[in-house]
């Protein structure tokens, strides 16, 4: 097993008080362990009150004070010293075999559009073999068809749209994966984390959150991911669900500006003994 330290930080400016709602805590589930945890708020007064959404992500709810507030996040995970696991024959299930609970995960949702998005993707990977050589030849034809760009796609841009312009992020990538998985009859949910850089290069530009996919082959999830298109070591994942609208980072009702905002994933450095 390996040590990381995940978290992040966020100042914001409100003009009012501000009910918000932060989803950045990690799930504390195999194979990946919660060693400890940590929230620092400005102004220390501020009430917190956690739940467990319908998805079983964790979120923390609170209410930012008209004025400049500072919410930190820190913990330390431990995880395996392994990529996710993966299979070649990992096989596609028919709908009417599919347990009734990953249904959901074959229906069009906010961002992800398999309607939209249907007749391109027969007409793509149609003649794939079903099952995980399908799912790998979406994810290859994503990774390699978008070009990935700060600033080139916004909070309401779709598969669809993302499909068009051939720009985007982490997110965007796993939108058109799920979109074209869901539209084979595949089901494919959105999962976001943090990914530290474990055993591959550093890409040069600022830590931030992270969005994979997760597909139902044969009878469980499988880890895929669009975006870096390679099985990685150290996911940490912090929520899931049918797409990016329902495990939002962090969700105001109101307008508070955003004055900053950092995310950090890095391996603890071995311990050695004295």
């Amino acid at each position: 097993m390996r040590q990381v330290r995940v978290g992040c930080e966020f100042v914001y400016l409100a003009q009012a008080i501000t009910p918000a709602i932060f989803q950045v805590e990690p799930r504390d589930a195999a194979p990946v362990s919660l060693i400890r945890q940590q929230w620092t708020i400005q102004p220390q007064q501020l009430p917190v009150r956690r739940y467990t959404d319908l998805y079983g992500n964790a979120c923390t709810r609170l209410a930012l004070p008209a004025g400049r507030s500072l919410l930190r996040y820190e913990a330390q995970m431990r995880v395996p010293d392994a990529t996710e696991e993966f299979s070649e024959q990992a096989s596609q299930q028919s709908p009417d075999d599919l347990p009734d609970d990953v249904l959901l995960y074959t229906l069009p949702s906010r961002f992800c559009l398999p309607d939209v998005l249907g007749s391109e993707a027969w007409s793509r990977f149609g003649a794939t073999p079903a099952g995980s050589s399908r799912v790998r030849a979406i994810c290859d034809y994503v990774h390699s068809h978008l070009t990935f760009s700060y600033g080139s796609s916004n909070p309401w841009t779709t598969a669809s749209e993302v499909n068009i312009s051939r720009f985007g992020v982490c997110r965007d990538y796993a939108h058109l994966a799920i979109s074209f998985c869901r539209a084979l009859n595949i089901p494919a949910r959105y999962v976001f984390g943090y990914l530290p850089d474990i055993e591959v290069p550093p890409d040069g530009a600022p830590m931030d959150f992270a969005a994979w996919i997760e597909v139902w082959l044969g009878d469980r999830w499988w880890t895929f991911d669009p975006r870096n298109n390679r099985r990685r070591k150290g996911r940490v994942v912090i929520g899931r669900g049918r797409d990016a609208a329902d495990v939002a980072m962090v969700t105001t009702f109101g307008a508070p500006v955003l004055e900053s905002m950092s995310v950090h994933a890095l391996e603890d450095p071995p311990q050695t003994s004295s």
